[in-house]
């Protein structure tokens, strides 16, 4: 096995950070092929961790134990049940995430099940390597009837890894029905990340306390979660807006099976759409915006910015007075306070007042470790928007 010599150790990995930067290693001693587990050591010679390398990528290593164990099937098996130890509390659905990569300690795994399903999301070289341990464990203690791969995006081609998806144990549905806060979904094996977005669980369910008797705009809808919580919540109407017919439809089955037939659907681009409405005098009473990552790097902030704040900005335009605003954003790139200060921006412009009703962020199946910032990505708040002049 392979020694990596770390240089002057800095607060962060002190801290606890799972990340190894190229300019933080001082030298390695032996040969060894990428994704495989290495010995990492202080500069003084001391044991500081395990972990699994890749030249091919800005972190070097990620670490899986500071501790001088075996990385086997077995440790795979602790880990994942240790996290399922955490999620013991979890109520009022039979989804939830299984493992959350670094946040569970097991860097480039992602894990969600579905009901009598689990969709498995491998993001590195390093994990890829012992995709074999993963699903060992997951089938041992998940017992599942069937494990879906789908591990796909920018992360794996940066690993220097193919794009994978498909049954690899058992065999399942394309659409796989759970509930969720007493409603019936889908997730869909063929849409985006693991098939539904279950970090924002609790933060949908927020808004059935405001939904009562107003007419709705649920912007990048996806398949219907907040659309179906506000109609839950009594909504007179939701307008679903999503650029992706087949989220959409996917969304109309959705509502459908719980029985709902008080919405419609627009599909395209929401900017667009924002756009539009705002100039032809379009009103609601409440809108949800739950849109993808607009930056995937430090790169793409400023644009990832304007983003935010053009249909943040439009969303309060088009709202009656005061109105409700369901807002969110889901990069760890743009932080809390950026996040705020964008709202705060489009607030100045809009001449409009922002009052908190509720807070959100990750549920505790979507773990944030401290030690490791980049954990911590979702934030979520419902204001209540009023005229300031």
């Amino acid at each position: 096995m392979a020694r990596v010599f770390l240089g002057k150790l800095s607060r962060r990995l002190l801290g606890g950070h799972l990340w190894v930067y190229e300019n933080e290693i001082s030298r390695v001693e032996g040969d060894y092929e990428n994704g495989e587990v290495v010995d990492l050591f202080r500069p003084d010679g001391s044991f500081f961790g395990k972990g699994y390398i890749n030249d091919n990528s800005k972190i070097r290593v990620r670490i899986l134990s500071r501790k001088n164990e075996r990385i086997d099937g077995e440790f795979i098996k602790r880990r994942i049940e240790d996290a399922l130890r955490k999620r013991k509390t979890l109520k009022d659905t039979n989804a939830f995430r299984v493992v959350h990569g670094e946040g569970d300690f097991l860097p480039g795994l992602i894990v969600d099940l579905f009901g009598d399903y689990a969709v498995v999301q491998i993001t590195t070289l390093g994990m890829e390597r012992m995709k074999s341990w993963v699903l060992d464990a997951l089938i041992e203690l998940l017992q599942p009837k069937g494990i879906y791969e789908k591990s796909s995006g920018t992360f794996r081609e940066k690993e220097g890894l193919e794009d994978r998806e498909g049954w690899i144990y058992g065999a399942g549905p394309e659409l796989i029905e759970f509930e969720m806060n007493g409603l019936r979904f889908l997730a869909d094996t063929k849409g985006q990340k693991t098939g539904f977005f279950l970090d924002q669980r609790e933060n949908a369910k927020m808004v059935l306390d405001f939904a009562k008797d107003k007419v709705c705009l649920d912007v990048f809808s996806y398949t219907g979660n907040f659309a179906a919580h506000l109609l839950k919540g009594s909504a007179r109407h939701v307008t679903l807006v999503d650029y992706s017919e087949r989220s959409l439809e996917i969304a109309r089955e959705i509502l459908k099976m719980n029985g709902f037939e008080n919405f419609d659907t627009i599909t395209g681009n929401a900017f667009d759409i924002l756009k539009d409405f705002d100039k032809s005098g379009k009103k609601y009473d409440l809108v949800v915006l739950d849109p993808p990552s607009f930056a995937k790097s430090s790169r793409s902030l400023e644009s990832a910015k304007r983003g935010y704040k053009e249909i943040n900005l439009r969303a309060m335009r088009i709202l009656r007075k005061p109105g409700i605003l369901v807002t969110s954003s889901c990069t760890q790139i743009v932080s809390e306070e950026t996040f705020r200060e964008i709202l705060m921006d489009a607030s100045f412009d809009t001449g409009t007042y922002l009052t908190v009703l509720k807070r959100g962020g990750q549920p505790s199946d979507h773990p944030v470790l401290l030690n490791v910032p980049e954990t911590q990505y979702l934030k979520f708040y419902i204001f209540q928007v009023e005229k300031r002049w």
